[in-house]
């Protein structure tokens, strides 16, 4: 069941993975009880799969400086932004049992002014929009390390949201259940999640599947943080060497290009804009390049049509998730550098990308 809501790619089986891709499965499942649909969908390119488990494990999971509600709701407020009712669903069905029903579920309808705790209030409101340069600060008194953890639970989230929305159905749950049922149905399965959002996690175990990286300028805003900083290095490595291996050069470019000018606002609804920007490509980069633009900017409106233009061209499943992954990545990476603690600007790497 939880294999059929991946879409566009075919997964590993957990019951036949080997390799990395099995040594990622045994920690989520050892960490969700599961296998979660988010590994299997990365599972066709095992490097990205490892970088996607440490990029999103690595800021939420362990205890650090910022309490484990906090950054669900900041994961679900992310989700919000980016129109992904599936991880807005599964973050605040941990935030039932973290902080009740109440809300969590003014966080996933977007009503900031009905949450109950001040604090967290502030927290969802700096989440919600920290993609724009524009976006409210964070909360006054946050320490270095508690600024690196947060921000890298918005990085990381902002790459998973995009990678659901383009590659797992569109609900957590049944979409046709009433108010009544769904918060019913939540309520129960915050009970199942409770050992994963109340549960003790090492630091670092997701990052030990990665090879060690060097330091790098577009990750100083984890400087509070060793561990952060440590998962960033390790994970933006992989999705840049996904995106060299699968893209072009002049479709990275394109990309990169794109989002040193963007302002976190929604590009609307109609995407002639992103075929447009790629109209002057040879065929194979047009339809890399319009996947990996509305992916960066507008995930949710991925279709069907789109992916299957890029599969014309590009057939393996592995290239996909690749594609995919670094769009994502991108995006992130170019929302981590707006939180820079010294407020620096780092020109995204147009020569290689």
């Amino acid at each position: 069941m939880l294999q059929r809501q991946v879409r566009h790619v075919a997964v590993v089986n957990p019951s036949t993975a080997g390799g990395l891709t099995a040594q990622v499965y045994q920690q989520v499942a050892d960490e969700m009880r599961i296998v979660v649909p988010p590994a299997l969908l990365h599972s066709a390119s095992p490097d990205v799969l490892a970088a996607y488990w440490a990029i999103t494990r690595e800021p939420l999971f362990p205890s650090g400086e910022v309490t484990r509600t906090v950054k669900e709701a900041v994961a679900a407020a992310v989700s919000v932004a980016n129109v992904c009712p599936y991880c807005a669903d599964m973050h605040t069905v941990g935030l039932y049992d973290l902080t009740g029903e109440r809300d969590a579920e003014a966080i996933a309808l977007d009503r900031l002014d009905e949450i109950g705790d001040p604090a967290l209030r502030d927290f969802v409101a700096w989440a919600r929009e920290a993609h724009r340069p524009d976006g409210p600060p964070l909360p006054a008194g946050v320490t270095a390390a508690q600024r690196a953890e947060l921000v890298g639970v918005v990085v990381g989230f902002h790459y998973l949201s995009r990678m659901v929305n383009v590659f797992l159905s569109n609900f957590l749950l049944p979409p046709g259940l009433g108010p009544r049922p769904r918060r019913r149905l939540k309520q129960g399965l915050s009970r199942v999640l409770r050992p994963v959002v109340r549960g003790d996690f090492a630091p670092g175990r997701a990052n030990r599947l990665l090879d060690p990286a060097p330091p790098r300028a577009d990750t100083a805003w984890a400087a509070g943080s060793p561990l952060i900083t440590d998962t960033a290095t390790r994970s933006f490595r992989i999705f840049e060497a996904a995106g060299a291996r699968s893209l072009d050069p002049a479709v990275r470019r394109l990309v990169l290009g794109v989002l040193d000018d963007w302002n976190g606002a929604d590009t609307g609804l109609n995407t002639g804009w992103s075929t447009d920007l790629v109209a002057g490509l040879p065929a194979p980069q047009r339809a890399a390049g319009r996947l990996v633009l509305l992916t960066a900017l507008a995930s949710y409106q991925v279709d069907a049509e789109v992916v299957q233009e890029f599969r014309r061209h590009f057939p393996h499943d592995a290239t996909l998730i690749d594609a995919g992954a670094w769009a994502s990545f991108a995006t992130a990476r170019r929302i981590g550098i707006r939180h820079d603690r010294d407020g620096a600007t780092v020109p995204s790497p147009t020569k290689d990308g």
